[in-house]
């Protein structure tokens, strides 16, 4: 068997662009084919503010491995346990929302790595592995190289602790969550604002110092995600099922109306 990857990694280690879809609303399987097909490198199973169900993202989780696309799954802040469960069953990153503190993110790193970079607990039948049985070590090594540790950042506080956030050994990527990071300042949905603009350059600052990646949530309009990732931001999430469902179901209307 080939050596397991995740696919946003591999771009993220090339220099690229990692682009992901939150997967909100669709609970069908067939949302990983479709999201590879369209040229997208991970899946965003939101479990925070989604309604699937763990089973659900499991499945759709398995459906993404053998489409050749990562799921990754956000869990509600603090819900460890849950992230565990999410990658034993074929996850290959989880997000963790509201991460203030590196205390907080050295948590997330002991919950979801084995040893010796975490204290994750190994079980069996790996959906990564096409449920076969591995080695131990193999297991070990290749998901502790293949999972991505993303940490959310969506409050002053996180900003300030951006840089010792990113120096936690084990952690993979610093996500600005835009929206929420906007309410807690008091200027909400103004995602030009020179204090978002300065927590951006403050996360990109941070990984770069410590060779992380920085992510970038909630900004879907195409000047300013254009002006962000120029920036540096690199791990990029482009939009959600249902927005684009929603947005491209209205320009088809508007367009066959237009025609009589």
């Amino acid at each position: 068997m080939a050596p397991l990857t995740n696919p946003a990694k591999a771009r993220l280690a090339q220099g690229q662009l990692a682009i992901g879809m939150g997967v909100r609303g669709v609970r069908g399987v067939e949302i990983a084919r479709v999201m590879k097909t369209a040229g997208y490198d991970f899946l965003f199973i939101d479990l925070e503010h989604g309604q699937s169900s763990v089973e659900t993202a499991f499945q759709i989780s398995v459906a993404a491995l053998d489409a050749g696309i990562a799921p990754l799954i956000r869990v509600p802040h603090g819900e460890l346990a849950l992230g565990t469960r999410c990658l034993d069953g074929g996850g290959l990153g989880v997000v963790i929302p509201h991460v203030d503190t590196p205390e907080e993110a050295r948590a997330m790193v002991d919950a979801f790595k084995f040893a010796p970079v975490g204290h994750r607990s190994i079980g069996g039948g790996y959906p990564q592995f096409g449920f076969a049985a591995t080695p131990a070590k193999d297991v070990v090594t290749q998901l502790n190289d293949a999972t991505l540790v993303v940490a959310m950042i969506e409050t002053p506080r996180a900003v300030e602790n951006a840089e010792k956030i990113a120096a936690t050994p084990g952690i993979d990527v610093l996500l600005l969550g835009t929206n929420d990071l906007c309410l807690e300042l008091g200027i909400a949905g103004q995602l030009e604002h020179e204090k978002v603009v300065s927590a951006i350059d403050a996360i990109i600052g941070a990984c770069k110092k410590h060779n992380k990646w920085p992510g970038l949530g909630g900004v879907y309009g195409k000047d300013l995600a254009r002006r962000y990732i120029s920036r540096g931001m690199r791990f990029v999430l482009a939009g959600n099922d249902l927005g684009m469902l929603l947005a491209a179901a209205q320009d088809q209307q508007a367009f066959f109306r237009s025609c009589l």
